[in-house]
């Protein structure tokens, strides 16, 4: 079995073929979907895909891409969510510096205030660090949740360390398979095995053979057979160890049953 580590099957581009998209994942052998939220507008279609989808299990957590949109009584929604139970993980959050008017000040207070329920509620985080590692990496030596996951991981040596150190796995998916992308395919190929987990952020970040179309989570299997050749193993090995080491950091992903069929789906937002 593999897991997603990280896809968004609650986004609009699969509101017209969820079922299917599921089903093919299924059939390729994703036995379990982690879906993070993006702010709280979406809150409530992540929790109706993953109450309606056995092998779903929502995170929840504001993006530092949608902080501009939130307003505090978002923090105290996200607070009675995680409340509530049933959430595996605070996320997606993090900090993000790529955008050039991203407002960093206002990303860290949100951040902040996320890692702090994250202890509260003894949670592992799904975290976005684009261009941001170091500024995340110190939150993280202040907060010490209890460790998660650091996706599309694309930092240095040295950060990919820091972050093993802190108790994270790193997420490795769509860009592992571009030719291209030599730093991100080297730390594939030699980090400890045990550090690393699948994602595909879906639709987002296409592999390399999606000419740039909607990512889809039956692509995780071929994301392992990249990363079993980059590494000189077999598949299986992959798959195993992978799946365990999300299960490892994401306590809540343990005991899915996976889903072969059709018949068990959600419409998502």
């Amino acid at each position: 079995m593999l897991i997603d580590t990280h896809c968004h099957l609650d986004a609009s581009e699969f509101d017209g073929d969820r079922v299917a998209v599921l089903d093919e994942a299924r059939q390729a052998g994703v036995g379990a979907f982690l879906v993070p939220a993006v702010g709280a507008s979406n809150f409530d279609g992540v929790a109706a895909l993953s109450a309606l989808n056995a092998d779903c299990r929502p995170a929840f957590g504001i993006h530092p891409m949608y902080v501009r949109q939130a307003q505090a009584a978002d923090l105290e929604c996200l607070h009675r969510r995680l409340a509530a139970g049933g959430a595996v993980a605070v996320g997606e959050i993090g900090l993000d510096g790529f955008v050039a008017d991203g407002d960093m000040p206002l990303q860290a207070r949100y951040f902040e205030a996320q890692l702090r329920l994250a202890r509260e509620f003894d949670l592992p985080v799904v975290l976005h660090i684009r261009r941001a590692q170091d500024a995340v990496l110190k939150q993280l030596r202040r907060f010490r949740p209890r460790g998660g996951i650091a996706h599309a991981f694309n930092g240095s040596r040295q950060q990919a360390e820091a972050f093993i150190g802190l108790g994270f796995r790193l997420g490795f998916g769509g860009a592992m398979t571009y030719s291209g992308s030599t730093r991100i395919r080297a730390l594939a190929a030699s980090l400890p095995l045990e550090s690393i987990v699948l994602e595909t952020d879906a639709p987002d970040i296409p592999p390399a053979w999606g000419g740039g179309q909607r990512n889809a989570p039956a692509n995780l299997r071929r994301f392992a057979e990249v990363l079993a050749e980059l590494r000189g193993i077999t598949v299986d090995e992959v798959c195993v160890t992978t799946t365990r080491n999300a299960i490892d950091v994401i306590p809540g992903l343990a005991g899915i049953t996976p889903v072969l069929l059709s018949g068990v789906s959600g419409s998502g937002r």
